[in-house]
């Protein structure tokens, strides 16, 4: 075995909002993977559009720094539990963690899931405190609760005995002094190339390589990113693909070889085993196949993925607004995207309908679902999307089971109470009550996943905005019965054409309004929530009657409220299950399923007659 000394492949874990892709911008500045009069985007690792909006990082991406002659490969990983397929596959890459918390919140539910899965595979962690120099933060309770996570997640001695450092990664310093307020990163690098082991792999043994990340590039078609777990690989060297039994998928040469230097992929003529690189050549090959020398039949062992607890159907739009606004309308589109989404993310599993008309669509949560939704509209795709439902399982004696969700949410203490009571509406059982400082309380529940859909905008307005709510997969656990639902009816269009604001302003009394005047409406769209709990149907194109009567007074001029503007998460949590949310590029609408409302008494009669 030759150990390739100057090479360190970590991956940097945290929950969402701890810092992360920050303090991946400081230590390529501080590297001098930068020119210094070189124009940098804040956030340099979040590339798509979607992750620089939300300010999350939703797609796992390798980089590489040099520092003082070591290679060190760093893999940028998403904080959210509903993207951990992209996580738990990529720390097969990795011989080390950087696990960074926040100096104030501490160790939340995501960061247990990530850290829980890098210890398993026993890779040694380096904790780093991130944002210390906030005013309410608490450096040693933070640390405290670090280490009884690593016990719960029966770390090794050796994982125990971590080296801890102190820093703030947007002032780009950390110190092993938790009250120093100053400095550079090189404490941290120095700690990376002292901690984390170089790749300990064999450079002798023919080439294989797993993969773990596909895209896909105009030029060069399928890219497959992945370590080198032995041997050598050069330009056009004759590869094949090897599925999880062993058998030959296809066979093809390495037609590009690239190696990631700071945000850019550059093309090199070999790599090694340890490094970490995108191949381009195959066609068939995909996330978890083994790409090898001709000369190799035994695959790598893939990392197994957690299932996915919530499904969606998407179908295709047929509304009477359909293939206006998109241009990808037919479900062969649809299928085909989908297909390729399913390829490249593990965590998700798309099953066709008997009437090939719609998809089933099963993934981790209802962003992972919603991220995916919101990519196919900007990319010009139509779509009828179901409210989400959860997977139900069995248990050995063949009783039906649910999955269940560790719920950790911080709110101020005069909104506790609230909380607690519509969680126990939604059938959660607190297992956990504290007081976290600053007027602020944690409570943590177990809850039945069916029960948290659409609860997170109604969380909000409880605690007016101010409450923080982390949910993350637990367990399958007893099935927990009905669960009461949304309390309000809509007001449902009995025609089609464009709203009137006369009509609009009689139907305020009604409830909340979602369109407004000119907007184009049609028989069965939801236009507003009913104050009861049936659903109402109502013509909002009324118009006033124009007589040569006169009225006695003037007429008032007509003032509407605002209508309430739903995003596209909103409107997935809000529908019920005999709703649908019609996705265009440029609009989204709620709807009943069935538009005809002699079908839907129909529908609904033999839904109380089974």
């Amino acid at each position: 075995m030759s150990a390739p000394e100057a090479l360190r492949n970590i991956a940097i874990i945290a929950h969402v909002d701890h810092g992360k892709t920050t303090l991946v911008d400081q230590l390529f500045r501080q590297s001098g993977t930068f020119r210094d009069n070189q124009r940098v985007e804040e956030r340099a690792m979040d590339s798509n559009d979607l992750e620089k909006e939300r300010g999350i990082t939703i797609l796992a991406k390798p980089t590489s720094i040099e520092w003082n002659g070591t290679r060190i490969n760093i893999v940028d990983t998403p904080g959210h539990a509903d993207f951990g397929g992209e996580v738990e596959r990529i720390l097969s890459m990795v011989d080390g963690v950087i696990l960074l918390v926040d100096s104030s919140e501490g160790a939340m539910p995501q960061t247990k899931f990530v850290t829980g899965k890098a210890l398993a595979l026993g890779l040694r962690p380096i904790v780093v405190v991130n944002k210390v120099d906030r005013p309410d933060e608490r450096i040693q309770e933070v640390l405290d609760e670090v280490f009884d996570l690593f016990v719960s997640l029966e770390a090794t001695d050796e994982q125990l005995d971590f080296p801890v450092l102190y820093a703030s990664g947007r002032n780009g310093y950390a110190n092993e002094d938790p009250s120093l307020r100053a400095g550079t990163l090189e404490p941290m690098f120095q700690k990376i190339v002292d901690h984390v082991p170089p790749p300990s792999l064999d450079r002798d043994a023919p080439f294989s390589f797993l993969v773990t990340l596909l895209d896909r590039d105009n030029f060069l078609g399928r890219v497959l990113t992945g370590r080198v777990q032995s041997g050598t690989v050069k330009a056009n060297q004759a590869i094949h693909a090897l599925d999880a039994d062993g058998k030959v998928i296809e066979t093809g040469r390495a037609s590009k070889i690239m190696a990631f230097r700071g945000l850019d992929r550059v093309p090199v003529d070999e790599a090694k085993a340890g490094d970490i690189i995108s191949l381009a050549g195959l066609t068939v090959a995909t996330v978890a196949n083994t790409i090898a020398d001709t000369s190799v039949s035994t695959p790598i062992k893939a990392q197994p993925i957690d299932p996915p607890t919530l499904s969606m159907r998407f179908a295709v739009n047929d509304s009477p607004m359909a293939g206006r606004e998109g241009d990808k309308v037919t479900s062969r589109m649809i299928r085909d995207r989908l297909m390729r989404e399913a390829e490249s993310n593990v965590a998700i599993k798309v099953t066709e309908s008997a009437d090939k008309d719609s998809f089933e669509v099963a993934g981790r949560g209802e962003l992972q679902l919603g991220v995916l939704i919101e990519t196919m509209r900007r990319e010009g795709f139509e779509l009828g999307i179901s409210r989400p439902r959860v997977l139900f399982g069995e248990d050995e004696n063949g009783k039906r089971t649910e999955p269940y969700e560790t719920v950790v949410i911080d709110v101020d203490d005069e909104h506790s109470g609230t909380v607690v009571e519509k969680m126990n509406q939604r059938k959660a059982e607190m297992t956990d009550m504290r007081p976290s400082g600053g007027g602020k309380t944690r409570i943590t529940f177990s809850a039945p996943s069916r029960g948290l859909i659409g609860y997170h905008g109604e969380f909000l307005s409880d605690t007016r905005g101010t409450g923080i709510m982390n949910r993350l997969f637990e367990k399958y656990g007893p099935y927990k019965g009905a669960i009461e639902g949304r309390q309000n009816g809509v007001l449902i269009s009995n025609c089609t054409g464009e709203a009137v604001g006369y009509a609009l302003n009689s139907l305020e009394d009604r409830g909340i309004l979602f369109v407004k005047p000119q907007e184009k409406i049609y028989e069965g769209m939801l236009i507003g929530e009913n104050a009861k709990p049936d659903d109402l149907e109502v013509n909002p194109m009324k118009s006033k009657q124009l007589t040569n009567f006169r009225s006695t007074g003037k007429d008032d001029a007509i003032r509407l409220t605002p209508p309430r503007v739903m995003t596209l998460e909103q409107a997935i949590a809000y529908i019920d299950d005999d709703e649908m949310v019609e996705v265009t590029p440029k609009s989204i609408r709620l709807r009943k399923a069935i538009l005809d409302p002699n079908e839907r008494k129909k529908a609904s009669r033999k839904k109380e007659a089974a």
